[in-house]
């Protein structure tokens, strides 16, 4: 694993190896903050190249390499599956209604979004919003 030196070669070897394998290619990208190192790799698990550069004018031309392998890698259609349904039939006649739902729905109780019935006694703010603040101990 040999780092190339030359942007415009990783960038034509880059997209070369990703046009030849799409499926296996795998491209990762690292940077460290600490010593503002930038180092891309792209790989097929046969060939692998890497690039690395301390400066930041490599950025944009980094940008643009990200927006043209995503552009390949979006653009291309997926296979279809063939013999997968993937529609539901909800009104068949063995199953028919839920029976939870004809029963919540006969009476007049209110359901709240966990599935529990709601209580007089529950006020609409419980978060830590209202109250006397619990005070904290030395350390």
């Amino acid at each position: 694993m040999v780092y190339i030196k030359n942007w415009t070669d990783f960038e034509t070897a880059t997209t070369d190896l990703y046009a030849r394998a799409p499926s296996k290619v795998r491209y990762s990208v690292k940077f460290v903050p600490k010593s503002g190192e930038l180092v891309l790799k792209v790989t097929d698990d046969i060939k692998c190249i890497k690039y690395k550069s301390f400066s930041s004018i490599i950025l944009n031309r980094f940008d643009s390499l990200n927006l043209r392998l995503l552009n390949q890698m979006s653009n291309s259609r997926r296979k279809t599956i063939i013999g997968v349904n993937n529609t539901l039939n909800v009104d068949t006649p063995e199953r028919g209604v839920t029976p939870a739902l004809e029963e919540n729905t006969m009476n007049d109780k209110q359901i709240v979004g966990g599935g529990g019935i709601s209580t007089p006694g529950q006020g609409q703010s419980q978060g830590k919003s209202g109250g006397k603040k619990k005070k904290k101990g030395k350390k």
